[in-house]
């Protein structure tokens, strides 16, 4: 399937917030318990706190056709399948994918516009706290881990990994 890539816009928060919290629910749930899932999937505040994060940054998304009629009637609609960030360091705050659109190269395709972004502007290596889900993933791109880490939602503490690429 192929994927537009194409800047955050804020029309896009409500629809990439509510994909994050369906791939925290729907994908780490097999590594993290109930209470982590819901303290993470909950941790996000408002649609304009989410959509200034993701202004701050650099964030892409993935857009994929949804095969429907859109109901206006002019064609097929859109769906974002996937999004990503990235700060002036090469910081990557934000990967995910709706479950939906999982193995399809979507994460794959975002990374690699992180990826050309990061050259373009002289970044010189990517980082990211990558969950217990995503560490394959990044291990497979080329990262490696730098630490293990187990920050905390209020009282719920989670692992992750620090992940580096030079």
């Amino acid at each position: 399937m192929c994927f537009l890539i194409r800047e955050y816009r804020s029309d896009d928060a409500s629809q990439t917030l509510e994909l994050f919290r369906r791939s925290v629910i729907g994908l780490a749930s097999r590594d993290y318990d109930e209470r982590q899932i819901q303290a993470w999937a909950g941790h996000t505040g408002t649609v304009r706190q989410w959509d200034r994060r993701r202004l701050a940054v650099n964030t892409w998304v993935a857009v994929a056709e949804t095969g429907t009629d859109r109901p206006d009637g002019t064609g097929a609609g859109t769906a974002i399948a996937g999004f990503i960030d990235l700060d002036e360091t090469g910081y990557i705050d934000m990967l995910f994918v709706d479950p939906s659109h999982t193995r399809q190269g979507v994460a794959s395709t975002l990374l690699a516009e992180a990826e050309r972004h990061a050259a373009a502007h002289g970044i010189s290596g990517l980082s990211v706290h990558a969950s217990i889900t995503a560490r394959l993933f990044f291990e497979h791109h080329g990262f490696h881990v730098e630490g293990i880490r187990h920050p905390a939602i209020g009282d719920v503490s989670f692992t992750n990994y620090l992940m580096v690429r030079p």
